[in-house]
């Protein structure tokens, strides 16, 4: 079966290809409103394809904002069950005049497909559509298959905790793919096996109760920008850790076989600051960059407001000032004590010529998966008879806070298997998916199917 799948996914490439551009020609910006339509047909064009490759059950189940497309296929009660999750909402397209071509007309130019969503994540769901297809068509599904593709992933999947709580019998299986991953490169597979979550605030200083004249009061009023800027300052110490207290209690130290294993990762500082646009990296002193971006938390001051910032000169002693601070966290770290920690930071420092507010705006938890599980392995499998080498693993620095439900609800690791490329452009204008991976990751997709079928044996047959 393989091979005859492999030839059929080979055979069928344009009409697969011309599938993909169909979706991805659907604007399904989730955070807009007068996009809602677009995105309910959007997961219709999805029901309808789940329905034709001969799903037993699809429908659009409720969630606060978009449905979820939920769908299931049972193969064989001795055959164990996969659970698929996707996203098939995208960004906004903002800034348009940046784009080469209309983000919602796919184009192909040169061995890329230009679109708003191709990366992120439709062609991942699209490939693996067609991996079913494929095994379909040449001799069958091989294993129980369960669909959950929301709609909500870019504005915080606020429906999904509830969801999978909900329904956790619903979506019981014996194992779990994550589409929505990426390779390090075209001819370089990896496996993502660690992700860090996040916390995010906003710390607010006040002073005075309105802006005051610099001259008049400068020297009398403790300047609220001022006590903020030395509290950011003071969040890091001199060898880049956090200085938060018990930041680090609940991290991981890695161990020298981890350490390892992330050196196989063909990474480039020179490359890194070429594509950061910095002279000089920077990050807590004794650990590598690819440590530091997925191994350790970090702390990160992503916007500050206050007083006066138009043209010009205006002379001012601001009343306030807030900024928005985010932490991506590792796993085991608890964001509702980390809230707790800045909290603590900020009573110990903040001067009494003030007041202040340190505001949780979202959280998500990281996750670290086993790499010795069969899931794992035939994931290991599939990548380097599609290939011709070896994957690698490596540790994420961004967030995706579906898999931390899954492991806390479901009790279940999820295989971080997709074919975004790190240069593909999400969420930003020109977004593409290289051509080549694509079609590479139907084939990934069909050997990790018949690969997990095989290597998992069935926790519960009343799936």
């Amino acid at each position: 079966m393989p091979q005859a799948a492999i030839e059929y996914a080979r055979s069928h490439r344009d009409a697969f290809l011309e599938d993909y551009k169909t979706l991805l020609s659907i604007p399904s910006v989730s955070t807009l409103p007068e996009n809602e339509g677009d995105v309910r047909r959007t997961a219709e064009w999805l029901a309808d394809a789940l329905r034709r490759l001969g799903m037993t059950r699809v429908e659009l189940m409720p969630a606060s904002v978009h449905p979820v497309v939920y769908a299931e296929y049972r193969a064989d009660s001795v055959k164990p069950v996969l659970l698929i999750y996707g996203h098939y909402d995208v960004q906004p397209v903002d800034p348009l005049d940046e784009w080469r071509s209309d983000p919602f007309k796919p184009e192909v130019r040169g061995e890329n497909l230009y679109a708003r969503g191709a990366s992120d994540m439709k062609g991942s769901m699209v490939a693996l559509l067609k991996a079913i297809e494929s095994l379909k068509a040449a001799g069958g599904i091989p294993l129980n298959l369960k669909f959950l593709l929301e709609g909500e992933e870019e504005i915080g999947s606020p429906s999904l905790p509830g969801f999978i709580e909900l329904h956790r019998d619903l979506l019981r299986a014996d194992a779990v793919l994550n589409c929505d991953g990426s390779i390090y490169g075209p001819d370089a597979p990896s496996i993502t096996y660690g992700l860090r979550g996040l916390a995010y605030f906003e710390v607010e200083v006040l002073g005075p109760k309105q802006d005051l004249h610099s001259g008049v009061f400068g020297g009398s009023v403790h300047n609220p920008a001022q006590v903020l800027c030395e509290l950011i300052a003071g969040m890091h110490d001199a060898e880049g850790r956090v200085t938060l207290p018990g930041f680090y209690d609940r991290v991981r130290p890695l161990s020298d076989e981890e350490r390892a294993v992330l050196a196989q990762v063909p990474h480039s500082d020179e490359s890194w600051k070429a594509m950061a646009g910095v002279k000089v990296l920077w990050g807590e002193k004794g650990l590598s960059t690819i440590e530091r971006i997925g191994a350790r938390p970090t702390l990160e001051v992503n916007g500050i407001i206050s007083g006066f910032t138009g043209a010009g000169a205006k002379t001012v002693l601001p009343a306030k000032a807030l900024a928005k601070i985010s932490m991506r966290l590792v796993a085991d770290q608890d964001p509702a004590a980390i809230h707790g920690q800045l909290c603590a930071y900020m009573r110990e420092h903040a001067p009494e010529t003030v007041t202040w507010d340190a505001r949780e705006l979202s959280h998500g938890h990281g996750a670290l998966m086993r790499r010795d599980s069969a899931p794992m392995r035939a994931a290991i499998k599939a990548l380097e008879e599609t290939f011709g080498v070896k994957p690698f693993f490596k540790r994420e620095g961004g967030s995706v806070p579906v898999v931390s439900m899954m492991q806390q609800s479901l009790g279940l690791d999820s295989i971080m298997l997709g074919f975004a490329l790190p240069d593909d452009g999400i969420h930003g204008p020109n977004e593409k998916q290289h051509l080549p991976t694509f079609f590479k990751g139907i084939e990934g997709y069909i050997r990790f199917l018949l690969n997990l079928a095989e290597a998992v044996v069935p926790a519960d047959s009343s799936h």
